[in-house]
């Protein structure tokens, strides 16, 4: 079987890239099997595996529960946030200089940690996220500090229409001068979705502006939706 890594690197990326480029996210092939994806969800019964537990209605994010993984990372995790960082720089840095805005991300995601961890951004912030019947998500941003990489990935562990009803990804964005404009994605299983972290480039009459992006989930209206987010920035 071929690796993680291999898959990832075998994706369509032009024309994943294009579709970020004109709609803020993008869903990709399937890159892990039925199994690989139980596997990881099991993993949220290992309770060391973690460095934190959120009850989101506690906090009014919303009603579900996800954990922080903790450093070291389980293989596949790693392996799969190492992949998708150098197929998303690109962008990331297209995306830079359309904004006029810095560019500090460079060629390797531990170089990048590196620079995170300077920063004092050294909580990892890979997460797993369960949700069942009636739990959603607020819409918000995954930022956890000054430095922030544009873009992240969600990647599906359960099957829509099989193990849960409902639970669509959302995501809004705040055009320039005009109303928002909201983008709904069923996440299948083992797919990944990769969508903005906090704003992207707009064209506007002047150019490009700054397009503010928050993203959220629906409510889950039947079963058990389980999924691995991977942010390719450390947290303070």
């Amino acid at each position: 079987m071929t690796t993680v890594t291999q898959r990832v690197n075998a994706l369509d990326w032009p024309t994943l890239h294009a579709e970020t480029d004109a709609a803020g996210c993008a869903q990709s092939e399937q890159i892990l099997t039925a199994e690989e994806c139980g596997q990881i969800a099991d993993m949220y019964e290992e309770v060391e595996r973690f460095r934190s537990t959120v009850d989101m209605a506690r906090h009014r994010f919303g009603s579900g529960q996800y954990r922080y993984f903790d450093y070291p990372l389980p293989e596949v995790v790693a392996e799969l946030r190492a992949a998708f960082y150098p197929k998303l720089l690109p962008v990331a840095r297209d995306w830079a200089v359309k904004l006029r805005k810095p560019s500090p991300w460079p060629d390797t995601l531990d170089e990048w940690l590196d620079l995170c961890h300077d920063a004092g951004q050294k909580r990892a912030t890979p997460i797993l996220l369960s949700y069942r019947a009636n739990d959603w998500n607020a819409l918000h941003r995954d930022l956890y500090g000054d430095l922030v990489f544009p873009l992240q990935v969600v990647i599906g562990l359960d099957r829509p229409g099989v193990d849960h009803e409902g639970g669509e990804f959302m995501l809004v964005e705040q055009r320039p001068r005009a109303q928002s404009r909201g983008t709904v994605t069923t996440l299948q299983q083992g797919h990944a979705l990769i969508f903005t972290t906090r704003d992207r480039p707009v064209r506007s009459t002047h150019g490009w502006s700054t397009g503010p992006v928050r993203h959220g989930v629906s409510t889950i209206r039947r079963g058990t939706r389980r999924t691995l987010g991977l942010v390719l920035h450390d947290a303070e």
